[in-house]
């Protein structure tokens, strides 16, 4: 076909092949959804083993009598081996692919299940959360990145923020399935853990069936089977051009990899600016959703519910339960809005509500604290006499809180001395039994209080703004922005500070909440999520409706000044042009790069 007149109008032949053309690209065939299914099941298995330790930590505490530094140690184990696992992901994918990194951390992850199901004490337990955390390291790095590039680019944004939507799903399931197995006192715990061991499996079994990303298959040469995967997901048999396409910017990446010489790619990114900024952006999204609290609502969800004045245990795992469907609801909103608003928007918008979520939270645990029931009995000679309220009570791990409920209102309070290893109950007066009779109540670790209501309506809030946009952005964001020979180092090393922040605030939370008390370790939630909606507001660009290989022009220009590196920004519009057609459906080849 004869290309138009430069001074003319297409014909109408023309016009009409260039918009079948522009359908055909914006077409997403059923095969891209199934592959999107099978890798998200890795994010359902994220969120699972985040939920489920909430509710399972409340048995598990008794069953073998976990202090807080135990409780501590396994929730983080898990996080720990995720981060160093994360980091190794990043050089597995570059060596064996993509789809092999995925099969072999679903088999981890069903063995890590198993052992943690049949665990016969608290260092087999630990030593099963160490393997689900390797599992959970391997996923985390390698999913997000696998459906971006197997995703047409109209569609990515959605298709990756699929797999957050599992892992809020998988938050949601595990939360129902704490609360059904509640009232199981002793081995309720165990199912709650093993039964992550059913979706590892299907989705090591389905993976069997998937294709490698076509991506790496042409960074190895394999170009005949790249393209006859691109063809699969595709739908179409004429992939000439996006195959054209990532196989020059595949050829150029080596080039520039040649260049540099056979330096770690780690150095390579941090030594070439556009790469360097993004790769700021991309872990400073990973550090900021972190420290923000998120995974200390969702692993201590049950404990801060408690904490707000809840008394029954069981009761406290459904609230849970409760939140985790909000997450997982709201998380569709995110879906919906990615590509309609796009990224930055969607990312800064949610941020600024889960700040405002998290004073609310802070302001509800100062009141509980103003209003604390008072001590107005002395039962017994002990340590913990000195304390006047509850509130005061509970900061002191040593102590714990005896009452009568009257009415639900706490009446005749008394702080008495409990044991740090077994604080179910006093160590003296009427609280020192497992059977207390009639209204009188022992409170380790809450106050009854009429401002509990506070701390739900924070946790929903929290997740109704951070569920859309906090939750998936990051993880979508970072699998764009790579070029494709930093791809997985770039999302290895973003993904490393994502569960290395998730260690350090979920490691610190109970011991924040003695230290620093409760209302103030959300009030430094808060505070740090200002600081990084500051950051973002001003670094972070829209990423929305560009392709991967043009993702490199958007960070080519300096944060300082007003010069653009000229290769990255030439490499983004040579892409362009073998595409056919820009953005707005006209030949590349008739205008000028804007």
């Amino acid at each position: 076909m004869e290309r138009p007149n430069t001074l003319g109008h297409d014909s109408d032949d023309d016009s009409a092949l260039r918009m079948d053309r522009i359908r055909q690209e914006q077409r997403t065939p059923a095969f891209v959804y199934v592959l999107t299914l099978f890798s998200a099941i890795g994010g359902f298995l994220f969120g699972y083993d985040t939920g489920v330790v909430s509710g399972a930590m409340i048995l598990l505490r008794e069953e073998f009598r976990l202090d807080s530094l135990w409780q501590e140690l396994i929730v983080s184990v898990t996080i720990g081996a995720a981060a160093v696992f994360a980091l190794v992901g990043g050089v597995l994918n570059d060596s064996f692919g993509r789809k092999p990194v995925i099969v072999t951390a679903s088999l981890i992850f069903t063995v890590g299940s198993i052992i943690m199901g049949l665990a016969i004490d608290k260092y087999m337990l630990l030593a099963g959360r160490i393997v689900v955390g390797i599992a959970i390291g391997l996923t985390s790095t390698t999913i997000p990145m696998y459906i971006a590039e197997a995703a047409p680019f109209h569609t990515r944004g959605r298709l990756v923020s699929t797999n957050v939507a599992m892992v809020a799903f998988g938050q949601f399931i595990a939360n129902v399935v704490d609360g059904l197995f509640s009232k199981d006192q002793h081995d309720g715990w165990r199912y709650m853990l093993g039964l992550a061991g059913i979706p590892s499996a299907i989705q090591f079994l389905g993976f069997l069936f998937m294709p490698e990303s076509p991506r790496w298959l042409i960074t190895k040469q394999r170009d005949d089977q790249a393209r006859r995967v691109l063809q699969s997901i595709r739908g179409v048999l004429d992939v000439d051009d996006e195959f054209d396409g990532i196989k020059k910017s595949c050829e150029e990446d080596e080039m520039e990899l040649r260049e540099r010489g056979r330096r770690p790619v780690l150095l390579i990114m941090l030594q070439t600016p556009a790469v360097r900024r993004a790769l700021i952006i991309g872990c400073s999204l990973q550090i900021v959703q972190q420290l923000v609290g998120i995974n200390t609502v969702m692993y201590y969800s049950a404990t801060i519910i408690k904490m707000s004045g809840i008394r029954d245990k069981s009761t406290a795992i459904w609230l849970s339960a409760v939140t985790a469907a909000v997450n997982f609801v709201f998380t569709f909103v995110g879906l919906y809005l990615v590509e309609k608003i796009g990224r930055r928007p969607l990312t800064l918008g949610s941020l600024i509500g889960a700040i405002v979520s998290l004073a609310w939270l802070a302001i509800g645990f100062q009141l509980n604290a103003l209003h604390s029931p008072p001590i107005t009995v002395v039962e017994a000679v002990n340590p913990c006499n000195q304390h006047s309220t509850c509130d005061q009570c509970m900061v002191d791990l040593s102590c714990g809180f005896c009452y009568n409920d009257a009415n639900n209102t706490a009446v005749n309070g008394s702080c008495l001395a409990t044991s740090y290893d077994d604080p179910l109950t006093s160590l003296y007066g009427r609280c020192n039994s497992t059977s207390l009779p009639g209204s009188v109540a022992w409170a380790y670790d809450y106050c009854p209080t009429s401002f509990s209501w506070m701390a739900m309506v924070g946790l929903v809030s929290y997740l109704v703004f951070f569920a859309p946009g906090m939750g998936p952005m990051p993880w979508t964001i970072n699998s764009e922005i790579y070029p494709l020979w930093a791809r997985s180092t770039g999302n290895a090393a973003a993904t490393f500070w994502n569960w290395t922040c998730n260690l350090l605030v979920s490691m610190t939370f109970l011991t924040l909440t003695e230290s620093l008390t409760r209302y103030g370790t959300f009030w430094l939630y808060a505070g740090l999520g200002t600081i990084g909606f500051i950051f973002l507001l001003i670094l972070l660009p829209e990423t929305k409706g560009k392709s991967l290989e043009e993702m490199e022009g958007l960070f080519a220009r300096p944060w300082c000044g007003r010069g653009a590196p000229v290769a990255y920004y030439e490499k983004s519009v040579q892409y362009v042009h073998i595409r056919g057609l820009n953005r707005d459906g006209r030949d590349s080849d008739l205008d000028s790069p804007e």
